[in-house]
């Protein structure tokens, strides 16, 4: 598989595969951590994170890292998700891709000039 052929990546599928560069989360942990990397501005639906995520499982992005208690609900058993292999090639491309977007931006003036380090 060609990692490239998955670029672009829509905006959701993107923050999830970042969210799990972290490590393994289930469905809601992975609607907060979008929610706290996105600084509150983006807010995944379950419905949303689902689909995203079969799809994202069944292009061989995310793989099922099985079930389990979370922390904070130790009664119940949750779903967790994990980034492939690929799926870390694939948003590393995408993180690249998006910088040289925003280097663009900033040579038309669209964003302010990064400071020099002294």
């Amino acid at each position: 598989m060609d990692p490239r052929s998955h670029l672009p990546l829509n905006p959701r599928d993107y923050l999830i595969l970042f969210t799990l560069l972290s490590g393994e989360r289930h469905g809601y942990g992975i609607v907060k951590e979008v929610e706290r990397e996105s600084r509150g501005e983006v807010a995944l639906d379950p419905a949303n994170l689902y689909r995203s995520l079969r799809r994202l499982i069944r292009d061989g992005l995310v793989r099922e890292a099985g079930r389990r208690s979370a922390a904070h609900a130790p009664g119940e058993r949750r779903r967790f998700y994990d980034i492939t292999e690929a799926g870390r090639q694939v948003v590393t491309l995408e993180a690249a891709r998006l910088a040289r977007l925003a280097e663009s931006a900033r040579s038309k003036g669209l964003l302010p000039r990064r400071e020099k380090p002294a």
